[in-house]
């Protein structure tokens, strides 16, 4: 195969290895009369005969998978369920149903599935009682999955500002932290509103560092973010003036007035709030899982592979600046692995728009370095890139990421493509579903963030 090929190759590894409804089979058992779960060092173990029911529910890219593994695990133990998915991300289930909404921007469907979770009991014609577990799913995308805005907005007001942020090049840790402030759900509000049931979350990671508190913002675990933090996210990305007013308003309400102040708004649920005294989190999947199965199958393929990280963050442009410096070194001096290599990575970059195109920080990075590579093609010829999303999407597109070449670039160009233009109006989408090198999965429903394979002849 060809070094595109094998690129994806590895890409396809890591997203096998943290598929979301084996992880979930592996992590829980029943042990004689008790409900196992382990994950890592990490176990929770609850006995049945204190259990009357274990209701289902959950959010995210991945938690319809997620659902379907614990679907096998328990069978008829589960007494019902509700959980929600980004449109499209579904899967057969007997016992759990599914709700589709909105991502990356939430909408509709995305309010009406936060106030049924909310409301669970109600939702399952069911009163929860000290011996009920729900277990919650939580995955990446839960953010814009389930959106409640907290009293006095609306749901225009939070649509507006996560589209403000998403374009600030804020990190999805910063992005979260507005969210949370502003939020009936996140920060540890759906823990409260299960209460009397146990909650027990299964958590799949899709930000750096493996953070609960920002995964989906952190529904089920105590928020260390405060208003005074959501105030600086904003005023540090020059969008304070943009928000709605009602936003900027309760920021700064929040942020001035400290927790039990008259007229401030909720602060979220700290680590001793009695909502968090019956509830676990556990994480069951993370970025590290994805990025071991693709360094085992680079080897497998007969490249020296090497993992650099999976805490990749920044500027996607910048991000391809430093794996261009490591391919050049390989090429030119065996530096830091003899060649055939494959440098492997992982995590989030941010991309802050300028332009009007269409694309993702996947495809923005790929974009980046194949245009810098045609600017200084020296050893070019030995390099091959992709980067991509393990959850098949690649902001509002179709595709996961992109795999480039000093081959793709003199083709595209060629053909009259410009990648320069095409970096400036930050349309990689557009540049790449002219010229090829588009990955494309379909959605792949886990979510682990983001995967970089660097391979040098």
């Amino acid at each position: 195969m060809s070094d595109a090929a094998n690129a994806e190759a590895i890409f396809k590894a890591a997203v096998d290895r943290v598929d979301p409804s084996r992880m979930i089979e592996r992590a829980v058992r029943i042990e004689r009369d008790d409900l196992v779960v382990s994950a890592g060092a990490e176990s929770v173990r609850y006995g049945l005969g204190g259990i009357d029911r274990i209701f289902v529910t959950g959010m995210g890219k991945a938690s319809a998978k997620m659902a379907a593994g614990l679907e096998r695990a328990l069978g008829s133990r589960i007494a019902g369920g509700l959980v929600a998915v980004k449109e499209g991300h579904v899967e057969p289930l007997e016992r759990v149903r599914l709700v589709e909404a909105g991502h990356p921007v939430p909408d509709g469907r995305s309010q009406a599935a936060a106030a049924a979770i909310l409301g669970l009991g109600s939702s399952l014609g069911v009163r929860l009682t000290e011996r009920d577990l729900v277990i919650v799913l939580v995955s990446g995308g839960g953010s814009a999955i389930l959106c409640a805005p907290a009293p006095g907005l609306t749901l225009e007001d939070k649509i507006g500002t996560t589209r403000l942020l998403l374009a600030s090049g804020a990190t999805i840790n910063e992005v979260n932290c507005v969210r949370k402030h502003l939020s009936a759900v996140k920060g540890g509000r759906l823990a409260a509103a299960l209460a009397p049931a146990s909650v027990l979350a299964l958590v799949l990671s899709d930000v750096i560092g493996d953070d609960l508190d920002a995964i989906a913002s952190g529904p089920t675990v105590p928020d260390p973010t405060s208003y005074a933090d959501a105030l600086e996210v904003v005023r540090r990305y020059g969008i304070e003036s943009r928000l709605p007013a009602s936003v900027a308003e309760r920021l700064r309400a929040g942020a001035a007035g400290g927790p039990g102040s008259p007229g401030a708004p909720t602060e979220t649920p700290k680590a001793d709030d009695p909502a968090f005294a019956r509830t676990r989190t556990l994480l069951v999947g993370t970025n590290r899982l994805a990025l071991a199965a693709a360094e085992a199958e680079a080897r497998r393929l007969g490249y020296n592979s090497l993992v650099v990280s999976s805490r990749v963050s920044g500027e996607a442009r910048e991000i391809a600046m430093a794996f261009l410096g490591i391919g050049k070194d390989i090429a030119a001096s065996d530096f830091p692995v003899a060649k055939p290599a494959c440098v492997i990575a992982g995590g989030e970059t941010t991309v802050t728009l300028r332009g009007g195109g269409k694309g993702g920080r996947n495809q923005e990075m790929a974009l980046a370095f194949m245009a810098a590579l045609g600017r200084s093609p020296k050893d070019g010829e030995r390099l091959t890139f992709l980067s991509a999303g393990t959850d098949g999407n690649d902001g509002p597109t179709e595709a996961a990421g992109a795999v480039v070449s000093l081959g793709l670039y003199r083709s595209a160009v060629a053909a009259g493509l410009d990648p320069e233009a095409a970096l400036a109006d930050n349309d990689s989408n557009g540049f790449f579903r002219k010229a090829g090198g588009l990955v494309v999965t379909g959605p792949t429903n886990t979510n682990v963030c983001d995967v970089q394979v660097l391979i040098v002849t």
